[in-house]
């Protein structure tokens, strides 16, 4: 069947990624997951795969998946509607456009509305997946402004990276915050429903959990997806200081493998400063990005002297030959937002 070739060519996609939760589908309906971390091989059925919903439609709290590229199971817990600044549909609408004496590409991108996800990841598959599973970070307590706290096995997902999948477990996830979170209900669909828990404890992190902006850049078949989120103002030394992480995703969609070799970042902040950092690596980390292992993602923090700014910059990769290429960092703005809790234009979708 299409439908069944369709689900196949995906799901043995993700099965090639080596040392992850590597997912197969040995029927129609069945999906298994298994731990390729020692030479033995372990089969786990986890459940029933279904037909992945077409944008717009969005996935409701509680539905059980599997990460499209990173091969996780995680489970919803609410929706985000997001803007995304592509500069690649940009440069291909420019490209169609020549005579149009208005385009500006580098200056302005025009954003699109997009569904995201905010996800717990099950804990079994963290150790396998390259990606910080401690990517959700806050402010700790006000008279400390550089301490930070962090939530293991949250993530952000994008609508088009989850595949779908049903199960008769009652805790089909392993997680902390799974059971305070969610409660079995067999009667709806799907048969997990949020606690008051959970929209108690979205309501109050909203300001820091938002998932507003997605910038998106290709430079020769490497894709860069950044993603920032304001996290608060803090005084120290009798200055504001303003505090935002931004989350990475790294990704090859060509066949040439890559390595990460230096980080080259600036950031402009409102007040005049141009600060310019370089690096070996990410994270003490220089990650290769191969057809087998095309995906990467981390997290890290700003600090500026003035509500907001610009961030921008290059990684330089290197091929397998020994030659090297910069790769662009989309540009995106931090910009600072009030601490209250209300709603905004492309926030939280709801329940």
């Amino acid at each position: 069947m299409p439908q069944g070739k369709l689900l196949w060519k995906a799901v043995r996609k993700m099965a090639t990624l080596a040392r992850q939760v590597l997912i197969r589908l040995f029927s129609p309906v069945s999906v298994r997951s298994t731990c390729c971390r020692c030479l033995s091989t372990r089969l786990a059925e986890v459940g029933v795969l279904e037909t992945p919903r077409e944008h717009g439609k969005a996935y409701e709290t509680g539905q059980l998946f599997l990460h499209k590229i990173f091969g996780y199971r995680g489970i919803v817990l609410f929706p985000w509607l997001a803007r995304v600044y592509d500069r690649d549909v940009a440069t291909k609408t420019e490209e169609r456009s020549l005579d149009d004496q208005t385009t500006s590409v580098g200056k302005e991108v025009k954003g699109r509305n997009h569904l995201y996800y905010q996800v717990l990841i099950d804990a079994r598959d963290c150790p396998h997946i390259r990606a910080q599973t401690e990517a959700v970070t806050f402010l700790g307590n006000q008279e400390n402004s550089r301490a930070l706290y962090a939530i293991p096995g949250l993530d952000y997902v994008a609508h088009e990276d989850l595949l779908p999948y049903t199960t008769e477990e009652r805790t089909p996830i392993q997680h902390e915050l799974f059971d305070k979170f969610l409660m079995h209900d067999p009667e709806t669909n799907p048969p997990f429903m949020a606690r008051e828990t959970l929209r108690a404890w979205q309501e109050k992190n909203h300001p820091w959990l938002q998932l507003s902006d997605v910038h998106r850049e290709t430079t020769e078949n490497i894709r860069v997806t950044v993603i920032p989120f304001y996290m608060g103002c803090r005084e120290a030394q009798q200055t504001n200081v303003f505090w935002w992480r931004y989350c990475v995703r790294l990704e090859n969609t060509g066949k040439e493998t890559v390595q990460l070799r230096e980080r080259h970042w600036r950031i402009f902040s409102l007040s005049g400063t141009l600060e310019t950092v370089r690096g070996r690596g990410v994270v003490g980390q220089e990650p290769i990005l191969s057809a087998e292992q095309p995906a990467f993602q981390y997290s890290s923090h700003v600090s500026l002297q003035a509500p907001s700014g610009h961030m921008w910059g290059t990684y330089k990769m290197e091929r397998r030959d020994g030659t090297s290429f910069d790769c662009k960092i989309p540009p995106f703005s931090l910009e600072s937002k009030s601490d209250d809790t209300g709603s905004s234009p492309h926030g939280f979708l709801g329940n």
